[in-house]
């Protein structure tokens, strides 16, 4: 076992960096590559396609029985209102209001038994993120998440890019804990699916701000700078002016700019994903449907630009009340048109070998349905849909019971999920890193590769 000190909890730079990076502009960018990891080898040699992942985010926690693993055999109060559809895999069956996916079944595959013990939401993003249990604030990372480790591990690979990219912005569960802000993921803020221009607020200078301009703040930053460093280590010193180059190189650079600018992309493609407009519930909660579509093309962008991990907020499916409507006219047909248009078009890129994606939430809901017309929280068993990074499309691990209610064979847990995405990427789970009691604390505490679908 490797144990890794973290340099950003060695010294107290965040507030000179916070001032000096441009307030918005620079302070993402600055602490993004701030210490990634000791020793990390140079990009140059890499090859010129390496291993990515997008989580799709299903936050609110998805019902089992109304997207992949429905229960048409099951009284009614346990099967809900719609029926099962045959794909295009001989004995497999989804929800039938994803024709879609259906078609496509060969591209992708689904877990059946997946299973915890928390349902909470934060706690349980956490849970799913990192492969801990939270500890204390449910909102606030006891542990890093796997965005986390990949930036603290594989930020090398792609200099010029960010390598943890959250879209649109933060959500429980993300955050690099003791890590230090390096690791945190980079927010577009801006939604891609929302009215009006997609800007990146992240690169784009404040208004009135030319590169001129930003070019005399850099000097003015590196002369402050130099007033700190006497009382800085010499060798940190060093190492914060590399990254602090690479965010400026970022800022100032065209890679990144690219990589975010859908624009780019032609408008049958953009169609293809759809522009179906956010769906509100007709509930007095919270459930409700972002416009998600063009957040699917955008994390393709980025995967083929060469970002290591991107996670999708794809929120908010916690249809405790009026299920069946808001799975009709807002969930479904929004995830069905988005996800199958995401997997076709990473295979037309040659991006599903080397792009796992991966499509989760915290947990699954109940088995009965409510008095309500909806189904509530339940980690007890629940799926996820994984496709590509070798993956083999068209396979079922795992099953539950007639009831969708526990896992029958083969459970599977959150840690597996996390080893397998791991193993993809090439992250070294054998690591550990210092918490803020100085205790060394390994990447995952359990889990083992899903060899079933590969």
């Amino acid at each position: 076992m490797s144990w890794i000190i973290n340099s950003d909890s060695m010294t107290s730079r965040r507030g000179f960096v916070r001032a000096g990076m441009l307030g918005s502009c620079g302070l993402s960018l600055a602490s993004l590559f701030r210490l990634r990891t000791a020793g990390a080898a140079s990009a140059a040699g890499t090859p010129a396609r390496t291993p990515s992942v997008i989580i799709l985010w299903m936050r609110g926690g998805p019902s089992q029985h109304e997207t992949w693993d429905p229960k048409p055999e099951a009284p009614v109060e346990y099967r809900g209102y719609f029926g099962a559809a045959a794909t295009s895999v001989p004995g497999i069956s989804l929800c039938d209001m994803l024709p879609q996916s259906a078609r496509i079944m060969r591209l992708w595959s689904i877990i059946r038994s997946l299973h915890h013990t928390d349902a909470g939401h934060s706690s349980g993003d956490q849970l799913c993120f990192t492969g801990y249990p939270s500890q204390g604030a449910p909102d606030v990372n006891s542990r890093p998440s796997c965005g986390s480790i990949v930036a603290r591990q594989l930020a090398h690979r792609q200099p010029q890019l960010p390598p943890y990219v959250m879209i649109p912005r933060r959500v429980p569960g993300v955050d690099p804990a003791y890590l230090g802000p390096g690791c945190a993921p980079f927010e577009t803020q801006a939604d891609p699916g929302a009215a009006g221009p997609f800007r990146i607020p992240n690169l784009a200078p404040p208004d009135g701000i030319t590169v001129d301009r930003t070019d005399n703040r850099r000097g003015l930053l590196a002369g402050l700078d130099r007033m700190r460093r006497a009382a800085d280590y010499a060798a940190q010193v060093g190492a914060v002016d590399a990254f602090q180059q690479k965010a400026w190189d970022i800022l100032l650079g065209d890679a990144a700019r690219n990589a975010f600018d859908l624009d780019q992309e032609p408008d049958h493609v953009r169609q293809r994903y759809g522009f179906m407009p956010a769906y509100q519930a007709p509930t007095p909660d919270r459930c409700g449907v972002p416009a998600w579509s063009q957040r699917f093309l955008l994390a393709c962008r980025l995967v083929e630009a060469g970002v290591p991990l991107v996670t999708v907020d794809c929120r908010w499916w916690d249809t405790h009340v009026k299920g069946y409507e808001t799975m009709r006219d807002g969930f479904l047909p929004r995830w069905d048109q988005a996800w199958s248009a995401l997997l076709e078009d990473l295979a037309e890129r040659g991006l599903l070998e080397t792009t796992m994606v991966l499509a989760w939430g915290e947990f699954g809901r109940t088995p009965m349905v409510n008095s309500t017309g909806g189904r509530d929280h339940y980690p007890n068993v629940f799926s996820a849909a994984l496709a590509g990074g070798g993956i083999q499309g068209g396979r079922v691990v795992g099953e539950s019971d007639s009831k969708g209610a526990f896992p029958l064979n083969n459970p599977k847990t959150p840690q597996d999920v996390l080893a397998t995405v791991y193993r993809h990427l090439g992250v070294d789970t054998a690591a550990s890193y210092l918490d803020f009691s100085g205790r060394p604390v390994s990447v995952l505490p359990s889990g083992s590769v899903i060899g079933e679908l590969f």
